[in-house]
């Protein structure tokens, strides 16, 4: 117990400090390969060996990140969309299935046909967190990356059905049709209902309780922790997709959020819990798979030495030909779906804009694997149901472990390169969008003030004193609807960067002297503390 206490501490260390590494490297290495070789520098530097159980992993790293990224993910992106997400995540995933597992098989010939694509399909899947890693560090169009985020939270559940399949015909020599899409449809289906459905019924029930007796905010954050991990399980339990289950469970934690039912403080406090459990469980999940990688090495190499294979090195050529050809098909078929969505825009009407080929090889490069092909590939069966060895599983983990740091390096190192001095279009939908909201919003506080002002003031025996605060509260309110629907009465673009700057030396300048005063031990540390977290929610919002 202690050893696996203190490699969970070492692995947490190393996630700390694989930020500031990363930022004294001279050239742009992502975060995520500092962390594997931080993994692998704690693997020969102590002597604990992590044993990864893939149900484990699954459960306590992959659900939460799932259900995080379903919660955040914008809606509106995702529904409208909800075509080319499908044709990726469902449509690619067959298309790799089918084209890697043919092509493995003649590379590898010793390997059955049946692995061969059992191993084509966890391939197949890319990793939301891979994902945002490599594509937080360029300037990708917030269209394509939402539709990079949605496929990759839907295609993991394809990719495990074919995995499974293709594992039952290896074990039974058998295939059924007919049998995997029931199959198919009752993980997905199921799935996704009873993780929307089980985060519906805790947020209905949280809701009352908290009307009723009040909101405790950290009941409310442990709640919302919880609720991924008894969608996974409750899934896995019924035979459903806990993967799909976990991302359904966020996305109705979006709609419940929408309801208004957590306070602000609630809100304020769970999204920095939030954030930190993200920070950790991605950290931790590269430098896992850091660690794991000389061992899945060494028992690869044993196996091909047993095997009469001596040169070990080829096995570093077959990672960079899979590579290659799962990048090459990926291209094909997003470009061939490019071509059917602008086929479907023209029959709708719709302006054509046919964006530029490196973007589309760039969205290629963007199918990066990660931790769910490691757990993946982790959960072939030791024998066959003769009590004979699993034909070629080291191979398999090695050769998809390689493809995992491969794509990474690979999408690090293009991706930036492909998208440097692309223009972008702009992004002036999410301008007007929040000018509406504010105008929207700021009306509905005047009609509340206006209405509030004489029921409280008859309650107390004062009028002037709320009609003044009320005055001098609408008043602010109609200077922003006016900064906001007259825009040319405003300040120019220039005035408010100018502005922006100055508010957040005056901001930082009132902080300091609130910590000097406390130092000196001459102001309340409670008071202390609401003033900062005033000042730092200012300084948030004026530096977003």
């Amino acid at each position: 117990m202690l050893e696996t206490i203190t490699a969970v501490l070492v692995m947490l260390i190393a996630v700390v400090i694989s930020g500031p590494v990363t930022r004294m490297l001279p050239i742009g290495v992502p975060l995520p390969l500092v962390q594997i070789a931080l993994g692998t520098a704690i693997a020969a530097s102590f002597d604990f060996e992590v044993v990864l159980e893939p149900e484990i992993f699954f459960l306590l790293f992959i659900t939460p990140l799932l259900f995080l990224d379903g919660w955040r993910i914008p809606k509106q992106g995702l529904f409208r969309d909800a075509a080319t997400i499908l044709e990726l995540s469902v449509g690619l995933v067959i298309f790799t299935v089918l084209g890697m597992g043919y092509f493995i098989h003649w590379l590898l010939p010793t390997m059955p046909l049946p692995v061969a694509f059992a191993l084509a399909a966890i391939l197949s899947p890319t990793d939301p967190v891979a994902v945002s890693a490599i594509t937080s560090r360029s300037p990708v169009p917030k269209r394509v990356m939402h539709i990079l985020e949605g496929e990759s939270l839907l295609n993991d559940a394809s990719g495990l059905v074919c995995m499974r399949f293709a594992i039952a015909a290896a074990l039974t020599g058998a295939f059924s049709l007919s049998a995997a899409v029931a199959s198919f449809l009752w993980l997905a289906v199921g799935g996704i209902a009873i993780g929307a459905a089980l985060s519906w019924l805790v947020n209905q029930l949280k809701s009352r309780i908290s009307k009723r007796f009040g909101e405790e905010t950290g009941t409310q954050i442990l709640v919302s922790l919880l609720i991924p991990f008894g969608a996974y399980l409750l899934a896995e339990h019924l035979g459903c997709s806990g993967i799909l289950a976990a991302v359904a469970a966020g996305v109705t934690m979006s709609y419940a959020e929408f309801t208004g039912m957590a306070g602000g403080e609630t809100r304020l406090q769970r999204d920095a819990v939030w954030n930190a459990v993200q920070f950790a469980a991605n950290g931790v999940i590269f430098v896992l798979l850091g660690e794991q990688l000389p061992a899945i090495l060494s028992e690869a190499a044993e196996a091909l030495r047993e095997a009469g294979q001596e040169q070990v090195w080829v096995l570093a050529l077959y990672v960079v030909a899979i590579t290659a050809a799962l990048a090459l098909l990926r291209f094909l078929w997003v470009w061939a779906s490019l071509r059917l969505t602008l086929f479907r825009a023209g029959r709708r009407g719709e302006p054509k804009r046919v964006p530029s080929m490196r973007l589309v090889a760039a969205v290629a490069l963007a199918g990066v694997k990660g931790a769910i092909t490691l757990a993946g590939v982790l959960t072939f069966p030791l024998v066959m149901n003769d009590g004979s060895p699993f034909p070629a599983r080291e191979l398999a983990i090695l050769l998809a472990a390689g493809v995992i740091v491969l794509s990474l390096i690979v999408s690090g190192i293009a991706l930036p390169n492909l998208l440097k001095d692309l223009p972008l279009p702009p992004e002036t939908a999410d301008e007007r969008e929040e000018q509406r909201l504010m105008a929207a919003a700021a009306t509905a506080a005047i009609r509340a003030v206006e209405a509030a002002q004489h029921r409280l003031a008859e309650r107390s025996g004062d009028p002037d004193l709320y009609a003044e605060a009320a005055v001098d509260i609408m008043r602010r309110y109609r200077d922003r609807l006016e900064r906001v629907e007259k825009p040319e009465a405003n300040m120019s673009g220039m005035r408010n960067a100018v502005e922006r700057e100055l508010r957040l030396i005056g901001i930082r300048a009132e902080r300091d002297e609130i910590f000097r005063r406390a130092r000196a031990q001459r102001s309340n540390d409670e008071v202390v503390r609401r003033l900062v977290r005033n000042l730092d929610l200012v300084e948030a919002r004026l530096t977003r």
